[in-house]
């Protein structure tokens, strides 16, 4: 087994994630993170932890598994998820989370109003979105269901709130507020050897006391090797694959352009015609060039995942590949 050179566990890692905030003993970091991220306006002063497997109403159904779902004392659901890779349908899925604890409040064979409890989806982005939707001079960002005209709330019941953590950039000389602070730990702990001065609160104390690899069990410390080696994989899959996609899109660009520039040359015999097929067919280039390194960044996610052990759910949840998809590639 190779010795782990860092001090600190990754956050970013399936592991470090739930053994900061998916444990019990540990609920009280969780419930000082969501304060942060909410800025006071949702108050959380308990939660329970909920279970993290959910499978549909018919057996047949999709099942969805959350990096931590707990409520809060006043019945509200919170799914917390840490996503390190895009997905084309990630909004989609986050959407498709957030039915599970809405259908789970209705009583089974009872009457019932409709009345449900606040259900909250808080996604830790580990990318840029690059949603047009978002105020790109902000990394977290508040979505709810809004009257399209009057931008006033329909109804409160369902928030979403994605946080995009891979562009807080801020050192530790600037961090000024318990927000700021987290995200950085989020992003950084692993990379430190000691705690940061900027880091003097109790809370900080205790996540650095938890994150501590020295004091890891033998057990303990295989499932991290084993989650941290996983989150490098697919890193390095993500950037080798956008970096093979680049290329093959500006070759495929350039050897389109001048084919299509000619043919349309000859036949127009105008210079106009010439710089109209070089530009459309770098377009068309990029744009292939792009959409295969995507399908083929999802592929090699997948091939890794599977060779480091995990199973076919979370390979699912982690690439967007369907069950069938990675069975007919994997599985022949």
């Amino acid at each position: 087994m190779r010795q782990i050179e860092e001090r600190y566990i990754s956050l970013l890692t399936d592991f470090g994630f739930k053994r900061i905030f998916g444990t019990k003993p540990n609920k009280d970091l969780l419930i000082n993170f969501l304060n942060s991220l909410f800025e006071g306006f949702q108050v959380i002063k308990d939660v329970k932890y909920l279970n993290s497997e959910h499978v549909g109403d018919v057996f047949a159904e999709r099942k969805a598994i959350f990096d931590v779902y707990c409520e809060n004392e006043k019945g509200e659901k919170f799914i917390v998820e840490m996503q390190n890779a895009y997905q084309k349908y990630f909004k989609d899925r986050s959407l498709f989370y957030s039915t599970f604890p809405i259908r789970e409040q209705a009583p089974k064979g009872a009457d019932w109003n409709f009345k449900l409890d606040h259900v909250y989806t808080v996604a830790l982005l580990n990318f840029d979105l690059e949603e047009e939707a978002f105020d790109k001079d902000d990394i977290n960002h508040d979505v709810g269901l809004l009257d399209k005209k009057t931008h006033k709330v329909f109804n409160d019941k369902l928030s979403f709130k994605y946080v995009e953590i891979a562009k807080f950039d801020k050192t530790e000389d600037e961090l000024v507020t318990l927000y700021d602070k987290w995200l950085y730990v989020l992003k950084n702990l692993s990379r430190l050897d000691e705690r940061p001065a900027a880091l003097k609160e109790k809370i900080f104390s205790k996540l650095f006391g938890e994150a501590e690899i020295a004091k890891f069990t033998p057990t303990e410390l295989k499932e991290y090797e084993d989650s941290l080696k996983a989150y490098r994989d697919v890193k390095n899959s993500i950037d080798t694959a956008l970096e093979k996609g680049r290329e093959e899109g500006r070759a495929e660009g350039r050897e389109e352009g001048r084919a299509e520039g000619r043919a349309e040359g000859r036949a127009e015999g105008r210079e106009e015609g010439r710089a109209e097929g070089r530009e459309e067919g770098r377009a068309e280039g990029r744009v292939e060039g792009r959409e295969e390194g995507k399908n083929l960044k999802a592929i090699q996610i997948a091939k890794k995942l599977l060779d480091a052990g995990m199973d076919v759910d979370t390979v699912m949840k982690m690439t967007d590949l369907s069950k069938g998809e990675i069975e007919k590639l994997f599985f022949k």
